[in-house]
């Protein structure tokens, strides 16, 4: 693109231009450098607009929003309460299964923090764990639930990815699955650590009468049927992505507004402004990255990357090693919207080289950016739960530090064994 081009941008991104304007910008200097007609970038975006799975986003936002706006977090919380919180370590399993569910269907947008840590972390200092480790533990738990349907950012990748003429693709449904045994690995080895972390402390179990579990499942009776359908009918292959986000988005608004009336009518124009207002600016920067990658492809710049890395690189595991490090600091850095539209170009063709399947790919991506979520310095957790709870951000790098080495245990696990993301599919 030239030197001054290169500069431009550069500068561009210095003086915080948002990020599509940045990509457009680039793409249109790559396309005229190279004398391609800029018409192209508008029949990419066209060709995005006429994705079916597209469909999926805006329905599944809207959901995710509705579901926040409600007291679905009680619910849930009391219900998880009533079944786990007997077991050992008992509420921090309630905590991190609860805040998986709730940030599948919201979004690792801060939501969790405020609407289930607000809730868990007071009965975890009740409970008697110790102050720091229920702050970590809240904090860490924001971000879980990436790897697990409908998660907004998984369906991104699926959709970013499959505009790529990719020698073995795949279905959104397939990496819906490929998430699930890597999301209960992290919650088994959280677990693990918060029962042996705690061994010393008098921790107080839940005591909980059949009478408990009768309020518990009345109270959330009309929500327990979503995942069951939903996720059940995606993985069994009844529903295609976007009739479930169809199904989802007409059975959250029929419960949440209708049934419960926890979100009033009046407040429907401002949740469906907001989701959309979100959806928007996803479409505008896919749209324009979607124009960026065909010009990298056209310059074949992946395979140039991939030359060169090869030069220094020579197998699989060391490119491992070098993406799981790069990923962690973008993760930390950069929010998780502008990460995937910006590496994924660059980094599916390149891991394809190296012979890793990019259902595989995916779960390794969206794992580290999970982590990112609350990575010093700047990861968005870190800030939200250091408002929420009013800490300094020093103790929220503390406390979470320990949680973030077991989760670079299950990353490790995670890379390194593609048998926990593939085995339960046929590729």
């Amino acid at each position: 693109m030239g030197v001054i081009g290169s500069f431009l941008l550069g500068l561009l991104a210095v003086l915080g231009t948002p990020l599509f304007v940045v990509i457009l910008a680039a793409a249109m200097l790559g396309f005229y450098y190279a004398e391609i007609p800029l018409s192209v970038i508008l029949i990419e975006i066209y060709r995005l607009v006429d994705t079916p799975l597209l469909l999926a986003l805006p329905l599944f936002t809207f959901s995710g929003y509705i579901l926040a706006e409600s007291n679905l977090s009680s619910r849930l919380v009391r219900l998880t309460q009533v079944f786990l919180g007997w077991l050992p370590g008992g509420l921090a399993v309630v905590a991190f299964v609860t805040c998986a569910f709730f940030t599948a269907f919201t979004g690792a947008s801060g939501v969790t923090i405020v609407a289930i840590g607000a809730l868990l972390y007071p009965a975890l200092v009740e409970a008697g764990y110790k102050d720091k480790f229920s702050l970590g533990l809240v904090t860490t738990s924001g971000s879980l639930g990436l790897l697990l349907a409908p998660s907004l950012p998984l369906i991104l990748y699926g959709v970013i990815v499959q505009q790529m003429d990719l020698p073995k693709p795949f279905t959104i449904q397939e990496l819906f699955i490929a998430g699930l045994l890597p999301a209960l690995l992290m919650i088994v080895l959280l677990t693990g650590y918060s029962i042996w972390s705690n061994r010393n402390q008098v921790i107080e179990r839940g005591t909980y009468t059949w009478q408990d579990a009768v309020d518990a499942i009345k109270a959330a009776k009309w929500e327990i049927p979503l995942p069951l359908i939903i996720l059940g009918g995606i993985y069994s292959g009844f529903f295609a992505v976007s009739e479930a986000a169809a199904v989802t988005a007409f059975y959250v608004l029929l419960v949440e507004v209708v049934i419960h009336k926890e979100v009033k009518y009046a407040m429907l124009p401002l949740v469906i402004r907001e989701s959309m207002v979100m959806v928007g600016s996803i479409l505008l920067i896919l749209g324009v990255s979607l124009a960026f990658t065909n010009f990298l492809i056209d310059a074949e710049v992946p395979q140039q990357l991939f030359d060169w890395i090869r030069i220094y690189v020579d197998d699989k595991i060391t490119f491992l090693i070098i993406l799981n490090l790069v990923l962690l600091v973008l993760g930390a850095v950069l929010d998780i919207f502008s990460a995937l539209v910006i590496m994924i170009p660059l980094i599916v063709p390149v891991a394809i080289g190296f012979g890793i399947d990019p259902v595989h790919l995916g779960i390794i991506f969206l794992a580290n950016m999970q982590i990112g979520y609350f990575t010093p310095p700047i990861g968005m957790n870190l800030f939200i739960a250091s408002y929420r709870f009013k800490r300094s951000i020093t103790e929220l790098y503390q406390a979470t530090i320990p949680f973030m080495l077991v989760l670079l245990v299950a990353l490790v696990i995670i890379t390194y064994v593609p048998e926990v993301s593939l085995i339960l599919l046929d590729r």
